[in-house]
């Protein structure tokens, strides 16, 4: 009877079925994706007639064409991993330990191949020399925090020529030293048998992974070490990457060996490892596992893969062939049914070793879990990977998922994960954190989203060392290591600093926003939209003086006029007065973005500041008219209105980061803010930054001088703060030379991988929105805000959920700096109304004036005034608009019967007029008539009217 593990979280209880009950298991979880599979049913069997090979990975790239760009399960997932959950960091023994002859220990293959194929590498390099300054590296581990440590043995550091025979004590030594360490330290160690240091003896005596020799002797080794070891280790791991030894070390002679050229051999190689690891599992599965009750896998690495184009079937089918012709090659006989990929069998048929029925049975299941890397070692170079025309992709959770459906929902060990930086990089290793950051963000959605069971993650390195192929001109450890000094500091790079927050928090918590709000703005707050440039006529001769024609504008919600036949209007000639504006308009904008608009003038940093500064100055005199000579009576305001993008710094572990971000902001915002709300001059910070650049010799950049007559002139020129926010930067502190604007700012970008962005690479992060509100309050005061113009970039013609998704969280965002920050925000105006064909949508209109639903978004937020818990009573703003809403359609629906009841009124009253008055002349006549009749007093006459 065959034992295998189906595991619960680490350190819980496992429980061991029988392959019958294992079967049993597999039918029922292979259940679960019953649904799927009917969906792509048709795909399979297409797939099978053409391929041959079976499997449910092939799904993944069944993608829903109508995927939300905003569905939740999409976007970067704020949320914690599974209690208990397994964080470690690992190393390769021939990596990191260094001291390549000391203490006894024989040279491995890799010692040989670098005198021979990487001449130019010191192989008398220490590398970290893990094995002389054990205690830094537990040190480093203390730092991080992790639950485990995986780690190689070096194979020849225990037995110089590889034959278990008399162990080398100081190896032995070393070995129980780094245990007992882990162990006082609670730390689990996850040891690797085979990390590629094969004894070189071992190559030159029997040809390496090529005999077959080397199982009986691997599984000697193994045994040895289960014996020393076992009872302080729990976790196991036969081989590291096999796909890497055989396809590198015989196929493209890449790696150690160093052989090429012979295809037999790479997948005789292969054949070996398999048979080597199937029967190291079944030793520790009878021999060890009773009483040290451990587990063992072997550690499979691949890339990822995607179709060129989706929907169509050729692609899909490279795709899978490609992922099975890599990770299926070792997976399909060890998690799957004991074989070779049937596609591999078609295709190599005279070259691909078979498996007799009795070792397919040996073979398959000889694995507790699914230990998986997926790092730079399995991408590069590019051209050695079987990609098939198709494009290559980082995306960590669609692999996961093609496990998942191939193998039975294994347990999953994410057994090495990371990137690498360029040898010059020391300590901020910014990029190292976003691949990070996008990589666990994958794994942590892969467990929630697709109940996938990961249960520990691997970062890849501890400690910067030997790179294989890439020897020392790359890094990838989250310690940076002068190879140069002799004591060999382990320093903790940016890196190092984020997984230790990551493992403390055990995932993401939402550090950045505050929960949604309930609320309202104000009843005067000014809802808007943004057009960029509306272009009326201004010639006598124009239509709209000369065209006698009515017409009704949208009376299709076309945006178009439609021309009311029978009624001709007078026309006359134009006046000058049909061209003054200001008694209608309210708020002025003087300069649209004149932060942006000085670029223009770009030949010379001098340049670009001698044109903010006219551009200011001119701002200034056309503020001083208005208030000289219309405010008065027009009672408007003006202003001019600065792009004003938030910054962050890229790596918030440097503090050179986030002086970049704050110096992003003056020379963006406080440029032309601080003159006009605050000193009437520029930013104190621009002046110092540039004068120390020309110190340097980097610069001969000046600002222009005010003069004391124009600071007095700029100084106060706004009456409110208009501003045009898209979106929020990452900038990093980047030292550059030159005569441009943009090299003044020492100041590079750098795109979050793991952010929503739009087609145009726009990040949408709402937070930002908010703090760059607080930021102007905290710089200028209590000033009058608006907001001018806030959109994203959306390619759907009708249904845009991304600038809906994006409406949404940002004016969430302003409502939360109005009612909790006290912003005096008085309006809000989205861009922009329609769109240009030739530039990106950010329109609410297409070009051809047909309406996208964001309208009907935008028009609710608006008619809501912010948003209102469903209890609370409707604003006066609400009040008032429903109101005239329902005059507006009243008027509308019955306007003929208005007319006619109108019309009848007024005849009916003026009928009644006529008749009082005829009436009252009668009487007036009668009376009159009567009087003369009566007889006079005498002295008087009669008079009559």
């Amino acid at each position: 009877m065959q034992a295998s593990c189906a595991a619960g979280s680490p350190g819980n209880e496992w429980i061991f079925f029988s392959a019958d009950e294992r079967n049993t298991r597999s039918r029922k979880t292979m259940s679960n994706g019953a649904l799927l599979r009917c969906v792509v049913l048709s795909t399979f069997i297409l797939l099978r007639a053409v391929t041959g090979f079976s499997g449910d990975g092939r799904a993944i790239w069944a993608k829903n064409p109508h995927l939300s760009p905003v569905n939740a399960s999409q976007l970067f997932l704020y949320d914690t991993f599974p209690k208990n959950f397994f964080w470690g960091v690992g190393t390769g023994a021939f990596q990191v330990e260094g001291s390549w002859k000391t203490d006894g220990k024989g040279p491995s293959i890799w010692d040989h191949f670098i005198q021979t194929h990487l001449r130019n590498v010191n192989s008398m390099g220490g590398s970290s020399d893990s094995y002389l300054f054990l205690e830094k590296d537990l040190s480093a581990l203390d730092f991080i925090g992790v639950s485990f440590y995986q780690f190689s043995i070096s194979w020849p550091r225990l037995f110089p020529d590889g034959i278990v025979t008399v162990v080398n004590a100081k190896g032995l030594q070393y070995y129980n030293v780094l245990l007992d360490a882990l162990a006082l330290r609670n730390i689990e160690p996850v040891v690797t048998l085979y990390h590629w240091d094969l004894p070189l003896a071992l190559q030159e005596k029997y040809g390496g992974w090529k005999n077959a020799t080397m199982v009986d002797i691997f599984n000697d080794y193994a045994t040895y070490c289960f014996q020393t070891f076992g009872d302080r280790v729990k976790y196991w791991i036969t081989i590291h990457n096999p796909y890497l030894v055989a396809w590198h070390g015989y196929g493209t002679g890449m790696h150690a060996p160093g052989e090429k050229g012979n295809l037999a051999a790479v997948y005789t190689v292969g054949h070996n490892l398999i048979k080597a690891h199937s029967k190291v599992w079944h030793t520790y599965n009878r021999d060890f596992r009773p009483h040290q009750k451990g587990w063992l896998s072997i550690t499979l690495g691949s890339h990822w893969i995607e179709p060129n184009r989706s929907e169509n079937m050729m692609d899909v089918i490279k795709c899978q062939q490609s992922m099975v012709s890599v990770l299926g090659w070792f997976a399909n006989p060890i998690h799957g049914d004991g074989d070779y990929p049937e596609v591999m069998k078609k295709k190599l048929l005279s070259i691909l070793p078979p498996f007799s029925e009795a070792e397919k049975e040996e073979v398959r299941g000889t694995a507790d879990f699914f230990a998986f890397s997926f790092g730079p070692n399995n991408f590069k170079p590019l051209n050695t990977m079987a990609k098939m025309g198709q494009n290559v992709s980082l995306n960590l959770r669609q692999v996961l998922n093609w496990i998942k459906l191939e193998y039975d929902d294994p347990r999953i060990l994410i057994a090495e994960n990371g990137w690498f930086t360029d040898s010059y990089v020391k300590t901020e290793d910014t990029t190292a954190i976003y691949m990070m950051k996008n990589f666990l963000n994958q794994v942590l959605q892969a467990i929630k989203f697709d109940e996938i069971g990961v249960f520990g993650y691997s970062a890849w390195s501890l400690l910067d060392g030997f790179e294989w192929q890439e020897a020392y001109t790359t890094r990838r450890g989250l310690f940076y290591v002068d190879f140069n000094s002799e004591q060999k500091e382990r320093k903790p790079k940016s890196s190092a600093h984020y997984y230790k927050q990551i493992i403390k928090e055990n995932g993401f918590t939402l550090k950045e926003s505050t929960p949604d709000l309930q609320g309202h703005f104000p009843c005067d707050f000014a809802w808007g939209v943004t057009e960029s440039v509306l272009k009326p006529e201004f010639m006598a001769s124009s239509p709209q003086f000369t065209d006698p024609h009515l017409y009704v504008w949208n009376a299709t919600g076309n945006r178009l006029l439609h021309r009311v036949e029978g009624i001709r209007l007078k026309t006359r000639p134009a006046q000058c007065t049909d061209f003054e504006l200001g008694d209608l308009v309210k708020l002025w904008v003087t300069i649209n973005e004149p932060n942006r608009l000085s670029d223009i003038y770009n030949r010379t940093s001098n340049d670009t500041y001698q044109a903010a500064h006219n551009l200011l100055i001119a701002h200034a005199r056309v503020w001083h008219l208005y208030d000289r000579q219309y405010r008065l009576t027009q009672r408007g305001a003006v202003s001019l209105s600065l792009h004003s993008d938030w910054a962050e710094p890229a790596n918030p572990y440097v503090d050179s980061h986030w002086k970049a971000a704050e110096r992003f902001l003056q020379f963006e915002i406080a440029w032309f803010a601080d003159p006009l709300f605050k000193t009437g001059d520029y930013p104190l910070a621009m002046k110092e930054h540039l004068a120390s650049r020309n110190l340097r010799g980097l610069s001969t950049s000046v600002l222009p001088r005010f003069s004391p007559e124009e600071s007095r002139l700029v100084k106060g020129t706004a009456d409110f703060y208009a501003l045009n926010h898209f979106t929020t930067r990452f900038v990093m502190h980047e030292q550059l030379s030159g005569s441009r604007y943009d090299a003044d700012r020492d100041v590079q970008f750098l795109q979050d991988i793991t952010r929503l962005s739009s087609p145009s690479r726009l990040a949408v992060m709402p937070w930002g929105a908010r703090k760059m509100l607080g930021w102007i309050r905290r710089n200028y005061g209590d000033l009058d805000v608006y907001i001018t113009a806030n959109g994203i970039d959306d390619q759907a013609l009708e249904n845009d959920r991304l600038r809906k998704y994006y409406l949404e969280k940002y004016v969430q965002e302003t409502l939360k700096a109005y009612l909790i920050d006290k912003v005096k925000i008085r309006g809000y105006y989205a861009f922009k109304l329609t769109e240009e064909k030739s530039k990106p949508r950010f329109g609410f209109f297409t070009s051809d004036f047909k309406a996208k639903s964001s309208v009907q978004f935008y028009n609710q937020l608006i008619s809501s005034g912010g948003f209102p818990s469903e209890s609370s009573k409707p604003t006066c703003s609400q009040t008032l608009r429903s109101t005239e809403c329902t005059i507006c359609s009243l008027l509308l629906q019955k306007k003929p019967l208005i007319f006619f009841g109108c019309c009848f009124v007024s005849t009916v009253v003026l009928l009644i007029s006529i008749t009082m008055f005829r009436r009252r002349k009668r009487r007036k006549f009668w009376k009159a008539k009567n009087l003369q009749n009566i007889p006079l007093k005498k002295g008087h006459s009669r008079v009559l009217s």
